[in-house]
């Protein structure tokens, strides 16, 4: 979908901000970028849609050249959301939404359907907050809205750069658990750029840690947190909050369909359907790869079940039981040489 091959970038005061970055970005694949402050996840993600073009290498997007694009069809095609939600004042909500599919000559019913449709996805209801002007919104409505118009009109890739940074610790939250569930509805590829790596681990399916504009360590938040590249990996990565915080598929027994006594019945498109014991059917909790491990903790006391299954965009993944938590939780206390507090 979109690939990186040896870019680089070198600005005009001789600051090489980027070097020999290679990246492959799958088609639905969630990505963050991350890493500290001047390390050039900014100027990679604006080189993908050429607000920063590259000295050194090519970028491509769907095996096509990103300078070989005319730029409005490049920009027409790629949703961007800042932290700087730069939404017009003097418009309305849905005249904010609507500037993409009116330059993209939709029908108004459509673009009216399309504004409903996605105000409704993120929870703004679209009969009350439609008319408003971005004034008489909370910055975390605002934020929302500018997704929304990042979406519009039906780009195929979606880049946000720090878009929740500004906002306060819970409307935060709150955006980035709503950002997984549409995620899971839309299926877009997502390039994000964060400084925040609980959050880099909490969105992304595979995490780019970058330092010195090139790429440290690539993999999943799994494979970041046990298994660190170097020490920077694992400093950086060190200074995370409560492990009971922690994502349930960093934990996760990966991919086997038993535990202690349970089958996990899995259809021929690798959803889970149902548990059985002893050749009964069991009905479980079913967790998503974002849930925490205080989450699982919780509904593993409540279905008095030995594992749960867990579930990506309705894939089976695997499952999570008690050990899994008390062996991730001991090796969590030993790293950082304490007791692991809730």
């Amino acid at each position: 979908m979109i690939r990186f091959e040896n870019v680089g970038k070198t600005f005009p005061d001789g600051t090489k901000a980027i070097s020999g970055f290679d990246l492959e970005v799958d088609q639905g694949e969630f990505i963050t970028l991350i890493g500290p402050s001047g390390c050039g996840k900014t100027t990679t993600m604006k080189m993908i849609n050429r607000l920063i073009v590259p000295t050194e290498g090519n970028i491509y997007i769907n095996d096509k050249r990103v300078k070989d694009y005319a730029i409005h069809e490049l920009r027409w095609n790629i949703g961007y959301v800042l932290q700087q939600i730069a939404l017009f004042p003097h418009m309305t909500v849905e005249e904010n939404i609507a500037i993409v599919p009116e330059m993209k000559k939709w029908k108004k019913q459509t673009i009216s359907t399309r504004i409903n449709e996605l105000m409704n996805m993120v929870g703004l209801n679209a009969d009350t907050y439609r008319k408003r002007k971005p004034s008489e919104l909370s910055g975390g409505q605002q934020q929302r809205v500018g997704v929304v118009r990042a979406l519009a009109a039906d780009p195929d890739i979606i880049l946000m750069d720090e878009p929740f940074s500004a906002l306060d610790p819970i409307s935060r939250e709150q955006l980035q658990k709503d950002i997984q569930a549409l995620q899971q509805e839309i299926k877009k590829t997502i390039v994000f750029v964060t400084h925040d790596i609980d959050e880099a681990l909490a969105l992304g399916d595979r995490v780019c840690l970058m330092k010195d504009g090139e790429i440290v360590q690539l993999g999943t938040p799994q494979e970041l947190i046990l298994n660190p590249a170097n020490d920077f990996v694992k400093d950086f990565i060190g200074d995370r909050k409560s492990p009971w915080q922690t994502a349930v598929d960093v934990v996760m027994t990966n991919g086997s369909e038993t535990a202690s006594g349970l089958t996990f019945v899995i259809d021929e498109n690798k959803r889970f359907t149902y548990a059985e014991k002893n050749g009964e059917r069991i009905d479980l909790p079913v967790l998503a790869n974002s849930n925490t491990i205080k989450e699982a903790t919780e509904r593993l006391e409540f279905s008095n079940a030995e594992a749960l299954p867990i579930v990506k965009n309705e894939q089976f993944l695997g499952f999570i039981t008690y050990e899994n938590i008390v062996q991730y939780l001991k090796e969590s206390a030993e790293r950082k040489g304490g007791v692991v507090q809730q």
